[in-house]
């Protein structure tokens, strides 16, 4: 016989912080060898189920069929969902089309790799930097990737309308 009494089991959690810290990130998506998308920033955490974290600003840079820069995107953080396939950029995010000259302001907004749109349905305003004009999206945008192409959900704003004689 033991003098000790019942041992005692103690439940360990798992951990669920990250497993791997990078620093000075720099990921590039290329589509029949031709540069598409670069994301840079500063760190990025990934954990066990492969879901990554960018706890700093996030830059990304969109390219056209030759090469050229085509949108840039601006955010405070970020983070990429393994399961849904998608990123997503938060805080502060500001995207500018060189093309066209706009600028996009939203607080979140969402890009798929496999089907190359992005997306959002937070408030959203593009301003023109040629004319001044402001749109404003209530309900979110779902656009092509390099936001040449896009849809404003629920829009509202003012605009420059040009009118013929007697009217």
């Amino acid at each position: 016989m033991s003098c000790e009494g019942p041992k005692q089991v103690k439940k360990v959690e798992p951990f669920k912080g990250p497993i791997e810290e990078i620093n000075d990130v720099k990921m590039l998506f290329s589509e029949a060898a031709l540069l598409k998308v670069k994301l840079t920033t500063a760190k990025q955490l990934r954990y066990i189920n492969d879901d990554r974290k960018y706890p700093k600003p996030v830059s990304i840079l969109f390219y056209g069929p030759t090469g050229e820069e085509v949108t840039t995107l601006k955010s405070d953080s970020g983070r990429y969902d393994k399961a849904k396939d998608i990123y997503t950029v938060m805080g502060h995010v500001v995207v500018i089309n060189k093309q066209k000259q706009e600028k996009l302001l939203t607080s979140e907004l969402n890009w798929n790799p496999v089907t190359k749109k992005v997306f959002t349905n937070k408030p959203v305003t593009i301003i023109s930097q040629l004319t001044g004009e402001k749109l404003n999206g209530g309900l979110g945008l779902e656009s092509n990737q390099d936001f040449t192409n896009y849809k404003v959900l629920k829009p509202t704003g003012v605009f420059n309308v040009e009118t013929s004689p007697g009217y």
